[in-house]
């Protein structure tokens, strides 16, 4: 399915490789008009790497999206991204069911985490493909406390269930929080304003016109 013309309208401009399925990311990028396709990539990630620190963590799953969509997409500027939710020192991902979220919400209630989103940029010139930049960005997010009542009906609602720490702050989980520090899009899934620093940092002229086309790969 093509939302636009892609190809008319970027003016010889690079159409931007998204290598994540969140729908999140890709209503970011529409949002400011970045010209997309989205190729998904299938690499598992890991969240327990020994050693690492979360904003390692995040970059390193971002760098394997990129690379690994940029491995079947020769020339094309790839962008990978990963978002972990950190509370004291543990990451938070997805909650495998309903009480996981429960237990997560309860945890998050009246105190302030951290969410860490990894960015990575990766293109295949050659015979592999090279990582052009990566970086991370931290926002912090402080909820308010949390009645069982409240953490109850937005489970019920089933917003958690597929989010890193079980709660989507573009959603109804914008209720859920008294104060954000930071970059707003980086709790969403993707820093807007380093993307975009990034991306023209990479020597590529990435196509603006807001069409966006959804890849198989």
């Amino acid at each position: 399915m093509k939302h636009g013309d892609g190809d008319s309208k970027g003016g010889g401009a690079d159409v931007l490789v998204l290598a994540s399925a969140s729908p999140r990311r890709a209503e970011l990028l529409q949002q400011v008009g970045i010209a997309f396709e989205v190729r998904v990539s299938q690499v598992a990630e890991d969240g327990d790497v020994p050693g690492a620190e979360p904003a390692e963590v995040a970059e390193l799953h971002a760098r394997q999206k990129a690379l690994d969509v940029a491995a079947g997409a020769p020339l094309r500027l790839v962008l990978g991204a990963d978002t972990v939710v950190v509370l004291d020192g543990r990451v938070l991902g997805k909650p495998r069911d309903e009480d996981e979220a429960r237990a997560m919400l309860r945890a998050l209630s009246g105190r302030t985490h951290e969410v860490i989103t990894g960015v990575a940029l990766a293109l295949l010139r050659g015979a592999d493909p090279e990582l052009i930049a990566q970086d991370h960005v931290r926002t912090q997010v402080t909820f308010r406390e949390l009645s069982e009542a409240e953490i109850e009906a937005y489970v019920m609602s089933g917003e958690p269930m597929d989010k890193a720490g079980a709660y989507g702050i573009q959603g109804r989980g914008a209720l859920l929080v008294e104060e954000i520090k930071g970059c707003y899009s980086n709790v969403v899934g993707l820093p807007l304003s380093r993307t975009w620093e990034m991306l023209g940092a990479s020597g590529r002229n990435v196509a603006t016109s807001g069409a966006h086309r959804d890849g198989v790969r």
